[in-house]
């Protein structure tokens, strides 16, 4: 018998409860001792079973500890120290046989049976709905996730389009140097209101510790123009600084935070308006 066999054969549960035959005992002590994995199986439910205990215990009602107090001092006995103390003879209760206690109609016994059968049932039936519950509960946030990540996605994408077809919006590329021939970046400058956007799509990744910087060359003077967003190598259309009257523009790659002055040999493009 494989071991999943073994697991669907309902020997733990039998015998994690002391119902197993000793037959039944010995297949499962010899199961245990060939699959040491199975010993985690069985503990797992040992702790169902106590825990389903534990949940549906039924505490005593109070008038039973009042019924008990009576019987034991009712007015015609003394209390068992007393009748202990006394100088009267004292006669202990006839001693029932172990035998006699421990039996127990057959009838009783299928009952017992039959209510840990549906006890065991009980428990594996609530933890398989727990399961594809949580699993439900797991697909829908991360399809939640998703949904919002397309939703950004989506927003980035038509302020992008919003920018590009403007009839205000001024393109200006900006073409490689030689420190990146292969670079490309175009700016949009808006005629009305003076915004600058930014495309960096084109630009060669920076490195790490590294960042793009934007420079805007106003009266014969680098002015800087604030650091591109490059994380995660996502680019997308974004606000710069506004200026004036601009000459031209520039990116440098500088130290991640950006730099008062533009370092000419990390210049990557740069475009005349």
């Amino acid at each position: 018998m494989s071991k999943e066999e073994f697991i669907s054969s309902g020997l733990l549960e039998l015998y994690a409860m002391g119902a197993c035959s000793p037959e039944e005992s010995q297949v499962v002590e010899k199961h245990l001792q060939q699959f040491p994995e199975l010993k985690e199986e069985l503990d797992n439910i040992e702790l169902s079973l106590e825990n389903y205990a534990q949940l549906h215990a039924t505490p005593p009602a109070p008038s039973v500890k009042e019924k008990l107090m009576e019987r034991l001092f009712s007015e015609d006995e003394k209390p068992v120290a007393d009748q202990l103390n006394s100088s009267q003879d004292f006669h202990p209760s006839p001693v029932i046989s172990l035998q006699a206690r421990n039996t127990i109609p057959i009838f009783y016994k299928w009952v017992a049976a039959a209510v840990i059968v549906l006890l065991i049932g009980s428990i594996i039936l609530n933890y398989s709905y727990f399961n594809k519950y949580h699993n439900t509960q797991k697909a829908l946030a991360a399809a939640e996730q998703r949904l919002q990540e397309k939703e950004k996605s989506n927003e980035a994408m038509t302020r992008d389009l919003n920018v590009v077809t403007d009839k205000y919006a001024m393109p200006v590329v900006l073409k490689g140097t030689d420190k990146a021939p292969e670079a490309v970046a175009k700016i949009f400058w808006l005629k009305n209101t003076g915004q600058v956007y930014i495309d960096p799509s084109n630009l060669p990744k920076a490195p790490e510790g590294k960042q793009y910087q934007l420079w805007a060359i106003v009266d014969g003077k680098p002015v800087s123009g604030g650091m591109i967003q490059t994380s995660k190598g996502i680019y997308h259309i974004q606000q710069m600084k506004s200026f004036g009257n601009v000459d031209a523009f520039a990116i440098t790659l500088e130290k991640a935070g950006g730099s008062p002055t533009p370092t000419m040999d990390q210049m990557v493009v740069i475009g005349k308006m």
